[in-house]
């Protein structure tokens, strides 16, 4: 018989991480539109100095944030509670799995067995 050894894959290395100097030097050099600094801002967002001039406005920029993330937050919740749900569901299903598996070798196997010691 042919023998099951696995082969070991070589990979090649890894890179070096670029030095904080290097991360620094490229963020200075992105633009203000490069999308590491628009991909997450909220579209009505005052522009690049981040601040409503007016108190009122940044106290309602506050609050829409606020908003925001309590949305954001109840919705994580509910993802993680659907999540610990499905995660159950599955680890039950396999269970179940594994028992009917069972019942089918205590059926299968013991005539199976018989059959070819006669």
């Amino acid at each position: 018989m042919g023998s099951k050894a696995k082969k070991r894959v070589v990979l090649p290395t890894r890179p070096a991480p670029p030095t904080v100097e290097q991360i620094l030097e490229d963020v200075r050099g992105a633009s203000a539109e490069d999308p590491v600094f628009t991909a997450l801002a909220p579209e009505d967002s005052p522009g690049p100095s981040g601040r409503a001039e007016d108190p009122e406005d940044q106290q309602e920029q506050l609050y829409q944030q606020s908003r925001a993330y309590m949305a954001a937050n109840l919705r994580l919740q509910q993802a993680g509670d659907e999540l610990r749900q499905r995660c159950e569901d599955l680890r039950r299903t396999g269970q179940e799995l594994e028992q009917d598996i069972g019942q089918v070798k205590r059926v299968v196997l013991p005539g199976a067995a018989a059959a070819s010691l006669g």
